[in-house]
């Protein structure tokens, strides 16, 4: 009876992680996420003919390396890499911003914006457009 227990609570544990989302203002139309990826990574700069607005977390926020992981599929060793070869192409990297609250707060004012947050901070002032789990 314990080992059922047990298992079901790592079950629970597994299957209701935190969830989260990528978000955007809600003029943006819906996205793939090759398109969410190639945004990010400074290779897709326009959405029709709306100028994309990519905003990042901290370096060191545990989100934004989930999103990382589960977007871009690159570490941050990689990510360090592909950025500084960029730079001597003339791209820069996407704004970082220090909290979930202020991207947001820019994604809801600025067309084209596009963030990640935890899911429980959406509300209709936004359009989601890709979610995952941990």
């Amino acid at each position: 009876m314990k080992n059922i227990f047990i298992s079901i609570l790592l079950f629970a544990c597994i299957s209701f992680g935190d969830e989260y989302v990528v978000i955007s203002n809600n003029n943006m139309k819906d996205l793939s996420t090759n398109q969410i990826k190639a945004i990010f990574l400074n290779k897709l700069s326009f959405i029709e003919d709306i100028k994309v607005v990519p905003i990042n977390l901290d370096a060191r926020d545990s989100l934004r390396v989930k999103f990382e992981k589960e977007i871009l599929h690159m570490s941050f060793s990689r990510l360090k890499t592909y950025w500084a070869a960029q730079h001597y192409l003339g791209h820069r990297p996407p704004i970082s911003m220090k909290s979930q609250e202020s991207i947001k707060a820019f994604v809801k004012k600025v067309e084209g914006s596009i963030g990640y947050i935890n899911a429980e901070n959406i509300d209709d002032s936004v359009k989601v457009i890709y979610r995952w789990r941990d």
